[in-house]
């Protein structure tokens, strides 16, 4: 699996410590996207259009809170990224709304939480033709129509 990975400035320890575990656990091959840019946005936007062109398989977006890198990176057609806190949303978010990006917020969960988080995440698959197939393919049908 082909990871994106980029943060904002404060949360660079973070993203760092997450790319050894994805790579130490063999979860994937990790591309970092950076962390130097203030304006999180961007490096958001790069990591949702590198998911969402399929270049990349899955992404993790980190900033103080992933609320910022959370928003930014939903305005890109074909990025689902969903902010987790808790290891049942996080396997949720791939089982039945087939997220293709984490978000993460470096200041307010724990380095271990953040492993389990992305643990959670990458380890999970959206099986299609699941009971949440409808609802994906309904928020999927609204971004092509608009």
């Amino acid at each position: 699996m082909r990871i994106a990975v980029g943060c904002d400035p404060n949360a660079e320890q973070a993203k760092q410590e997450i790319m050894t575990f994805i790579t130490k656990k063999g979860l994937g091959e990790v591309t970092d996207f950076g962390s130097e840019d203030p304006i999180y946005a961007h490096t958001a936007c790069a990591v949702g259009e590198a998911v969402a062109s399929g270049e990349y398989d899955r992404g993790v977006l980190l900033c103080g809170t992933g609320l910022g890198v959370s928003i930014a990176a939903n305005k890109v057609k074909g990025a689902y990224a969903a902010l987790v806190s808790d290891i049942y949303s996080a396997k949720r978010a791939r089982l039945s709304n087939d997220a293709n990006i984490i978000c993460l917020g470096a200041f307010t969960t724990g380095n271990k939480l953040r492993e389990e988080l992305v643990d959670a995440f990458l380890s999970n698959e959206f099986e299609p033709g699941c009971a949440s197939q409808p609802k994906v393919d309904a928020f999927r049908a609204y971004e092509q129509e608009h």
